[in-house]
């Protein structure tokens, strides 16, 4: 059956990086990170994946700066990084320079003082005891309730803003499968009257793959981590890969990475996970036909997992010893599409 939504054309040609605003700089704002977009254009990106820009909660707050993840207003800017202005004008060198812009975009859950637990308390799940509440153990989230037909046009008209407001080119989507399917249908739908978009999906569930041009490679990774521990073989590791590019034929692009926020932060860089082979399975993301990712610093190369809701900076000052790696790598990738 074909696909509902057709895939901008130069989705197949990204290659996306993941940019980290409060770990990047020693400020941790769009403006000093706008110093290293030429960088990244030469290094041969053009996919500018940012993490969540919008407001956090106060209320639940994990450290000293919170999860972006446990967001207070989708439509007001996170101070930390600077203002609306100062995003619209990365977004406008960003594309300038000829890359796009995907937005970090969170609809399971929001933080615990989100504007909407106040403006609008059906938006969200309630327990036996009347209680906004989170099912999968994070404790700073409070769940959205997708049978509130006035929260989708909520949700819906805030993705909006960002397009109209901010001049966006796509949505990287949180936890995607967490979302009921039909959403975002929904969504893609509304969104693709005003502007096509990349739509990424932060899932591997086989039902989304028709409303997502990117989804992850969950597998992939865990699979080549097994092989670099001796838990898989080649055969069936190849296998695998053989079973990816089949499927490229259903219209969504697998994404292929060694690392991103989570992997980083939570379970540990590339050289921890893969040792001496990290760089050669880098390098394979490049060659199985999807999009491939680099996360902030991997071009250094990164050797230390960033904390998650305190200051961490990447540490530029050690030089980055693989941006010729990461260049060439995307040239060979790029002739090949």
């Amino acid at each position: 059956m074909a696909r509902k939504f057709k895939m901008l054309d130069w989705v197949s040609k990204s290659v996306i990086y993941e940019v980290n605003i409060r770990q990047y700089t020693q400020e941790g704002t769009f403006k000093a990170f706008a110093d290293h977009v030429p960088r990244l254009i030469d290094m041969g990106v053009n996919v500018f994946w940012l993490m969540p820009v919008y407001a956090i909660s106060k209320e639940g707050r994990k450290g000293t700066l919170g999860s972006y993840y446990a967001i207070q207003n989708y439509t007001a800017i996170n101070s930390e990084f600077g203002s609306m202005d100062d995003f619209k004008e990365l977004v406008q060198l960003i594309q300038q320079m000829g890359g796009k812009v995907v937005l970090d975009w969170v609809a399971n859950h929001t933080g615990l003082d989100h504007v909407w637990t106040v403006q609008h308390p059906g938006a969200y799940m309630k327990n036996e005891k009347g209680k906004f509440y989170e099912r999968n153990g994070w404790d700073d989230v409070i769940d959205l309730n997708y049978y509130d037909g006035k929260m989708r046009t909520m949700m819906k008209e805030d993705m909006l803003y960002w397009v109209n407001e901010g001049g966006i080119d796509g949505f990287r989507c949180d936890m995607a499968h967490l979302v009921p399917l039909d959403f975002w249908y929904e969504a893609r739908t509304f969104l693709d009257q005003r502007k096509k978009l990349l739509w990424l999906g932060e899932t591997e569930t086989a039902a989304y793959l028709d409303v997502f041009d990117v989804c992850y490679a969950w597998k992939w990774l865990h699979a080549s981590e097994s092989v670099v521990k001796e838990k898989m073989s080649a055969a069936e590791f190849d296998l695998l890969e053989k079973e990816y590019q089949y499927n490229f034929t259903k219209g969504c692009l697998p994404m292929f990475f060694t690392s991103n926020h989570d992997e980083n932060s939570w379970n540990g860089t590339e050289y921890e996970r893969y040792g001496d082979k990290a760089l050669p399975f880098a390098e394979r993301t490049f060659q199985l036909g999807g999009v491939p990712l680099i996360y902030s610093g991997q071009e250094l190369p990164l050797k230390k997992r960033l904390a998650f809701f305190d200051k961490d900076e990447i540490p530029w000052h050690e030089g980055m010893q693989l941006h010729g790696f990461y260049k060439e790598l995307i040239r060979k990738f790029k002739e090949n599409r």
